[in-house]
């Protein structure tokens, strides 16, 4: 009998953002929760280390009258990343990550997004590739919100995007990724961290993501909104570390025909 000759695995590379390294491969949206507490206790639970905030729709200290969402996450223990939700033209994205860096103390690493339209929440990829080039200019470290096509994934890497994050299905459908092919051609034409933002909606769906070899899944909507989210939060942590192990592992060839288990050969009878 002849051996197979060893597979190549993975390397198990850290997650490296702006050249901090993270533990947690999971980030996590601030939205739709029933309120401030249910936020910081689903956080909690969830591991994160990024967390992601609408700087068009929280209040980061631009209003004084109302509640603060940095009294519950505190940028010293998260790194807040300001995203541009709600933005439908190049010129309100920048706009937005300029606003979101006074408001920081001139925080420069931000989550790009640009829309396309209301129904589908699909990313307008021609200003999203204007609004880039123009913060990237201005010193800014950009996570970007795309489409999964890997030709435009791979020019926002070019042109200087830290981050590339396509996403898995429309935002806040919970549909899960439709399309793994094509976020399995960005991972492997990728030389910056690749994530999935959009589209998960249960814990399986993220493993998937992370056994395609993605370096992270980006979520709100499927934590916010299960009828338990500080639960859901604690299953996507471990949903992400099992995708991950499972990556790295190396999973068995798929097969057309059955294989036993206990192979005949050496048997004594």
């Amino acid at each position: 009998m002849t051996q197979d000759a060893p597979r190549s695995l993975p390397e198990n590379t850290p997650l490296v953002i702006a050249g901090r390294t993270y533990r947690s491969r999971l980030l996590v949206g601030t939205g739709k929760y029933q309120d401030l507490e249910e936020t910081g206790r689903a956080i909690e639970a969830s591991g994160a280390e990024i967390v992601t905030v609408a700087v068009r729709r929280t209040n980061l200290g631009q209003n004084p009258d109302e509640p603060n969402l940095l009294d519950v996450i505190s940028p010293d223990r998260y790194t807040i990343l300001p995203n541009t939700a709600g933005c439908y033209t190049a010129k309100d994205a920048v706009r937005t990550c300029k606003l979101a860096r006074e408001l920081l103390d001139g925080h420069d690493l931000v989550k790009l997004e640009v829309l396309g339209e209301e129904k589908t929440l699909y990313p307008n990829m021609t200003e999203t590739l204007v609004a880039a080039e123009e913060l990237i200019k201005d010193g800014f470290k950009i996570m970007v919100y795309c489409s999964d096509d890997p030709l435009l994934a791979k020019r926002l890497e070019e042109m200087g995007c830290i981050a590339i994050m396509p996403l898995g299905a429309p935002i806040g459908s919970g549909l899960g990724i439709q399309n793994r092919y094509n976020i399995r051609l960005i991972v492997e034409n990728a030389k910056v961290p690749v994530l999935v933002d959009a589209g998960v909606g249960t814990a399986s769906d993220a493993t998937i993501a992370m056994e395609l070899g993605c370096d992270g899944v980006l979520m709100n909507t499927a934590i916010a909104q299960a009828q338990d989210p500080i639960r859901m939060a604690n299953a996507m942590r471990l949903a992400i570390e099992s995708g991950r192990e499972a990556w790295l592992a190396g999973r068995m060839p798929k097969k057309l025909y059955a294989s036993a288990s206990s192979p005949l050969d050496g048997t004594f009878f």
